[in-house]
């Protein structure tokens, strides 16, 4: 076994229940996993050693909601918005005809570099999902192709119905022949409930079908107005996440506060659309658990920055620092049941990022400000 002391760490971010802050600090990482935390004056003796200089290092950054395998660009949809057309979710088959058109090796390039964005940002662990084929063949590649940068993969097939199709004969599509073909390349199933996209009868028939194929449950919800059938739905299955939750009534909030569902906020989608922020500060007190996720894809939300997302929930969704780092971090792992991942703590995977600022309150103090100094690699 190797062995590397991290040390000169000025704030150290555990999200350890007993304690999750130290100062002058340092860790032990051994063979990729935290093997000691404490105090710096009783640091260890390891084989290697890694001066931080009195920086802030906090846990790796867990995007749990991407849709980064796709091809094209939607600007001038983003320019139109910001001249007060409306966001809409049929742009996606735009994306999907692009996408379709793509090459194996354009849709890798294109998804290598917006993780390599990702990662520069501190994102230790991303989730990508499908949803830009809409066909037995494109859907199975594109989590074919996923699957080799992320063990996170979702399969998205019910994104919205593609033209050429009646809406039954889509639904049978996804809940057969695609999910067959997909289901061996994929961790979660997802559907995008809402407005323009699928009904809650559709979803409970796709989701259901995942869950018996072994995927775990994931939705898309509430995005463009209140549905509290299918945030009803989501919890009924046991799902992982919610994500989204723009638009939730009292009884939505109650709901997930009694269950184990993460409700997923997406700040970006907000910023780039100029819909109403969620409003987080209302989850929190009232016990429900929340993460936060970029949501990058080329219509609605086209950002690999955690960090961007963190300041929004601080300014416009009314968390504090710490609470949104937290949601980027531990509050993400659980929306992907990771337990190994998003902290600090003795035994987690040694995903942690050294930030160029004495305190991770400068993530929304500095918005814009590249404060990732190093991801460290063990």
């Amino acid at each position: 076994m190797t062995s590397t002391l991290v040390t000169g760490i000025g704030l150290l971010v555990t999200h350890d229940a007993e304690r999750s802050e130290r100062t002058d600090a340092a860790l032990v990482v051994e063979d990729g996993f935290v093997a000691w935390v404490g105090d710096a004056v009783d640091a260890p003796v390891a084989d290697a050693a890694l001066d931080v200089e009195g920086r802030c290092v906090i846990p790796g950054f867990v995007d749990s909601h991407s849709h980064i395998m796709f091809a094209g660009d939607r600007a001038d949809e983003f320019e139109a918005r910001m001249s007060g057309q409306p966001y809409e979710a049929g742009g996606i088959r735009r994306t999907v005809r692009l996408t379709r058109q793509a090459t194996d090796d354009q849709l890798l390039a294109n998804a290598q570099r917006l993780l390599a964005e990702a990662r520069a940002q501190g994102t230790t662990t991303l989730e990508i999902k499908s949803g830009y084929g809409l066909t037995v063949e494109d859907e199975s590649r594109a989590l074919a192709l996923a699957a080799t940068l992320t063990a996170e993969t979702t399969f998205l097939g019910a994104h919205v119905v593609p033209d050429g199709i009646t809406r039954d004969e889509y639904v049978d599509l996804v809940c057969g022949e695609m999910l067959e073909a997909c289901a061996p390349h994929a961790r979660w199933i997802d559907v995008f409930c809402d407005t323009g996209a699928f009904t809650v009868e559709e979803a409970r028939r796709i989701l259901t079908a995942g869950r018996d194929a072994g995927l775990g449950v994931r939705m898309h919800a509430a995005q463009l107005g209140p549905n509290p059938e299918a945030l009803a739905l989501g919890v009924s299955l046991d799902a992982a996440a919610i994500d989204h939750c723009t638009y939730l009534t009292d009884a939505d909030i109650e709901l997930l506060a009694g269950s184990s569902t993460v409700a997923t906020l997406l700040p970006g989608v907000e910023f780039s659309t100029r819909r109403p922020y969620p409003d987080a500060r209302r989850l929190l007190d009232a016990g429900v658990a929340v993460a936060l996720a970029c949501d990058c894809n080329p219509g609605s939300s086209y950002t690999t920055s955690m960090p961007l997302c963190i300041a929004l929930a601080v300014r416009e969704m009314g968390l504090t620092p710490v609470e949104a780092l937290r949601a980027a971090t531990l509050g993400a792992a659980t929306a992907l049941r990771r337990s190994d991942i998003g902290h600090l703590a003795v035994g987690a995977s040694a995903d942690l990022v050294v930030l160029d600022a004495p305190t991770y309150v400068h993530l929304a103090y500095r918005p814009g400000v590249p404060l990732v100094h190093r991801v460290p690699t063990f």
